[in-house]
C-alpha cells in the first residue's frame, strides 16, 4: 500500500516528540469522523522498545489467538499504564483474520486511549510480511534462524529495507531456541545459541530494530529448570547497541527474566503461560458446571486466569506506569 494511505502521528513514547508512526488512513478517518482520531494508536516498537532500554526495563510480547485474550491483554495494560506488544504467530493470523484483528486492536487502544503494537511473531515468509505490513501492522520478526548465516542476513536485509519503507520496526532471531510454538517446531538438537561475534556482524548488514537471542531458553513447556548463559547475553549486550529479545519466558522464575533485563533485554515474550492459565480456568470450570452453555459467561474465568499471569508478567518487566 502506498505510504499516501497512511496517516502520521507523534509517537508517544518518543521523548522529543519528534518520531512519527503511521496509522491505516481508514481508522484515522473512521475514528477521526467520531471526534476519537487523536486517541487511537497503533504503532511499531522501535521508540517502544528504546525508551525500554534507555530506563531499563522490558516491554511484555503477549501472544494473542482470538478476541478475548486480546481483550484481557489490552485492558490490563491499560489499568496499569504499561506498554504493549500484541503478538501474533502465522498460525494466530490465518486463525482469526489479518483484518479481524486490526480492526480489533485499533478499536481497543481507542476506547481505551492506550497505545499498542500488534507484532508479527516468527513470521518467515517476505511476501506475507508485505502484505500484513501493507494492511496496518508495523512491527515485524523476520525468523530466519533456520538459514545459514549468510542467507538469514539476506532475507532480513530484504524484509529490513522493505518495512522501514513504512516505519515498520523489524525483529530478527540470531541462533535457533529450541521448543514448539504453534507451527514451529524445533527438536532440541537443532537448537543453537547465539554467537556475540556473529550477532556483531548479523545487526551491522541487515540494520535490524531489535534482535531475538538464543541463551537457554525454549519455546513451550520446560521439563525443567533452564539454565540460561548470562555470561554469553552480556557479552552480546557488549557487541550490539540494539534492544535485546528474549523468547521462551514462560516458566522462567521471575529472577531469571529481572537479570536477563538488567542485562540488556527489552522485550520478553510469552505465548505458553497465557495458554495454560486460559485453558485451564476453562476446563475447571466446565467440569464444575457442565450444563453451562453461555461462552459469555464460561469464558470470563478463562480471561481472569490469564488476566493474572498478565498482571505478573508487566510486574516482573518492570513496566507498570511506563507509558
Amino acid at each position: 500500500m502506498p505510504k499516501s494511505y497512511f496517516v502520521s502521528k507523534i509517537d508517544p513514547f518518543d521523548q522529543d516528540h519528534k518520531k512519527y508512526f503511521q496509522i491505516p488512513l481508514f481508522y484515522f478517518e473512521r475514528n477521526h469522523s467520531k471526534g476519537n482520531g487523536e486517541s487511537m494508536f497503533l504503532i511499531s516498537t522501535k521508540t517502544m522498545l528504546l525508551k525500554a532500554q534507555r530506563e531499563g526495563y522490558a516491554v511484555p510480547a503477549f501472544n494473542i489467538h482470538n478476541l478475548e485474550t486480546l481483550q484481557v491483554v489490552a485492558e490490563t495494560a491499560a489499568e496499569l499504564r504499561a506498554p504493549l506488544i500484541v503478538a501474533g504467530t502465522p498460525g494466530t493470523f490465518s486463525y482469526a483474520g489479518t483484518g479481524n484483528l486490526i480492526a480489533i486492536a485499533a478499536d481497543l487502544a481507542r476506547s481505551l486511549d492506550h497505545p499498542l503494537a500488534i507484532h508479527l511473531d516468527h513470521h518467515e515468509s517476505h511476501a506475507d510480511i508485505e502484505a500484513k505490513v501493507s494492511a496496518g501492522i508495523r512491527s515485524v520478526m523476520i525468523d530466519g534462524s533456520h538459514l545459514p548465516f549468510a542467507e538469514n542476513v539476506a532475507l532480513v536485509q530484504q524484509v529490513t529495507q522493505y518495512c522501514h519503507r513504512y516505519d515498520a520496526s523489524v525483529e530478527a532471531e540470531l541462533g535457533r531456541l529450541g521448543g514448539q510454538e504453534d507451527d514451529l517446531n524445533v527438536d532440541s538438537q537443532d537448537a543453537r545459541f547465539t554467537s556475540p561475534e556473529q550477532a556483531q556482524r548479523f545487526v551491522e548488514l541487515t540494520g535490524v530494530d531489535s534482535l531475538a537471542v538464543a541463551i537457554g531458553t525454549a519455546h513451550g513447556l520446560y521439563d525443567h529448570e533452564p539454565e540460561l548463559d548470562f555470561e554469553r547475553l552480556a557479552a552480546i549486550r557488549q557487541c550490539v547497541n540494539v534492544p535485546l529479545v528474549l523468547h521462551g519466558a514462560s516458566g522462567l522464575p521471575a529472577a531469571d527474566i529481572r537479570r536477563a533485563i538488567a542485562l540488556g533485554v527489552c522485550k520478553v515474550n510469552v505465548a505458553t503461560e497465557l495458554k495454560m492459565a486460559f485453558s485451564g480456568a476453562l476446563k475447571a470450570y466446565l467440569q464444575a458446571h457442565p450444563q453451562a452453555s453461555d461462552p459469555r459467561h464460561y469464558l470470563q474465568p478463562a480471561k481472569t486466569a490469564m488476566k493474572e499471569v498478565v498482571r505478573k508478567v508487566i510486574g516482573v518487566c518492570g513496566c507498570e506506569g511506563k507509558l
